[in-house]
């Protein structure tokens, strides 16, 4: 499991940029750049607060479909530390894994 931080605080998912949802998917079957990639697992809170029902937590599975990305095995993420960015982000596709690095 990675360390996560996460910088879009629009997700109803991010608390303190730690997520609640116990894990994530990075899209990005074709990834070259992080650009390509996006947090699948994105989901809007506009109007909503953050769940008190969740806890963020620092550590999380990550599924990765980045396959391009030299922490990628088996469609999972293995780097030690993973940055989700996209402040302001609407839907997933504004969003982006800032840790992939193309192999």
């Amino acid at each position: 499991m990675a360390e996560l931080k996460c910088v879009v605080e629009n997700c109803t998912y991010n608390n303190d940029k730690c997520c609640c949802k116990g894990d994530i998917m990075v899209g990005g079957k074709e990834a070259q750049k992080e650009n390509d990639t996006c947090c699948e697992s994105f989901k809007d809170r506009t109007g909503e607060s953050a769940s008190n029902a969740m806890n963020p937590c620092r550590t999380i599975s990550i599924d990765c479909e980045a396959v391009k990305c030299v922490y990628n095995t088996n469609y999972k993420c293995y780097a030690e530390h993973v940055d989700i960015k996209g402040c302001g982000a609407c839907d997933c596709g504004e969003t982006a894994c800032a840790t992939f690095k193309e192999r």
